[in-house]
């Protein structure tokens, strides 16, 4: 707990420090991850995840065909959408970040919400 931290909660009255520990610590790198699954819009992550899984192994087919190709055409036919076919996988997975991101700040915002609230008490 960092200086801040500390003096934040001896500011705190019980109540107010029970609602600061509901809301917790940072919560670590897994947990944030997997918290798109939750919500309303928990949904939409687990298409999401399930169209990028399967891009990327049609992807990793592709391309193993493409290795096993004798000619330039039949290479080029299975070179270029298992290029495009990974990389868009990744651009799928990369649009999770901001979610994440997204999530961290509300949690921020909660916590400063709460020290503005016990702000105008005083």
């Amino acid at each position: 707990m960092s200086d801040i931290d500390k003096l934040i909660d001896d500011a705190l009255d019980a109540e107010e420090r029970d609602l600061m520990h509901r809301i917790g610590d940072e919560p670590d790198y897994f947990t944030q991850v997997f918290g798109i699954f939750r919500g309303k819009t928990g949904w939409a992550s687990v298409v999401l995840v399930v169209v990028q899984l399967l891009m990327f192994i049609a992807g990793v087919w592709m391309a193993l065909r493409f290795f096993d190709a004798t000619s330039p055409l039949e290479a080029l036919r299975w070179g270029l959408p298992a290029a495009t076919l990974i990389l868009m996988a990744l651009i799928v997975k990369m649009a999770f970040w901001p979610q994440i991101h997204i999530q961290r700040l509300s949690q921020e915002l909660k916590r400063v919400e709460l020290q503005l609230v016990r702000l105008r008490k005083d």
